[in-house]
C-alpha cells in the first residue's frame, strides 16, 4: 500500500511539474524590420532614385538619357525626352500585354490565338496614342554632363485608350462568334476590365 501511495505521489508531482512548465508563456520573437539600403548610383555617384527605378504613383514612368553633346542643352533635352518616351512605350506595352492576356484568359474569351490577336491589336493601337499626354517632370545632370530625364504619362489616359482599343479589337476578332462576343459583353467581364484598367 505504501509503495502504491509513493507511486501516486510521484506521478502527481511529475504531472504538476510538467503542467507548471507548460504554462509558462514563451516570449514571441521580435520581428526584424527590413530597412532598404539601396542607393541609386549613376557614373559612380549618388543619383535620384528615379534614375534607377522610375516610379510615380498614378503614372507610367520612363527614363531617357542623353550624352553630353556639342549641339547644346536644347538638343540634349530633345534626345533625352525622345529616349524617355521610347522607354515609356516599352514599359506600357509590356504591362498592357501582361494585363490583357490575364484578363482575356480569365474571362474565357477565346483561344490562345484570339487572345494573342486581341492583345497585339490593343498594344499597337495604344502605342499610337498613349504618348500624347507624356511629359518630362524631372531632370538630373550626371558628372559626365549627360542628362537623365523622367518622363511620365497618366495611367488613367492610357487605360482609357486601352479599353477603347480592347473593345474594338474584341469586336473585330469575335465578330464571327456571337457566343464569345456575348461572353465579353457580360457585366462581369466589363467590370473586370475596369478593375484592370481604372480610369478614375
Amino acid at each position: 500500500m505504501n509503495k502504491i501511495m509513493k507511486n501516486i505521489i510521484a506521478t502527481t508531482l511529475i504531472a504538476a511539474a510538467i503542467t507548471g512548465c507548460s504554462s509558462k508563456k514563451t516570449e514571441p520573437k521580435k520581428q526584424e524590420v527590413y530597412t532598404p539600403t539601396f542607393t541609386c548610383k549613376q557614373e559612380g555617384v549618388a543619383a535620384p532614385r528615379w534614375t534607377c527605378i522610375p516610379d510615380v504613383p498614378g503614372y507610367y514612368a520612363g527614363v531617357g538619357v542623353a550624352e553630353k553633346s556639342a549641339a547644346g542643352i536644347a538638343h540634349m533635352r530633345r534626345v533625352a525626352l525622345m529616349n524617355g518616351r521610347s522607354d515609356l512605350a516599352q514599359q506600357i506595352e509590356s504591362k498592357i500585354k501582361d494585363k490583357m492576356e490575364g484578363f482575356t484568359r480569365a474571362t474565357g474569351n477565346g483561344s490562345a490565338e484570339t487572345v494573342d490577336k486581341v492583345t497585339t491589336a490593343v498594344t499597337k493601337q495604344v502605342a499610337k496614342v498613349d504618348l500624347k499626354g507624356s511629359k518630362a517632370i524631372d531632370m538630373w545632370t550626371a558628372p559626365s554632363g549627360a542628362i537623365y530625364m523622367l518622363v511620365t504619362v497618366p495611367e488613367s489616359s492610357v487605360n482609357q485608350e486601352v479599353k477603347k482599343a480592347y473593345k474594338k479589337a474584341v469586336d473585330s476578332s469575335f465578330n464571327n462568334d456571337n457566343a464569345l462576343w456575348q461572353q465579353f459583353q457580360s457585366k462581369q467581364a466589363l467590370e473586370n476590365l475596369d478593375k484592370e484598367f481604372p480610369t478614375e
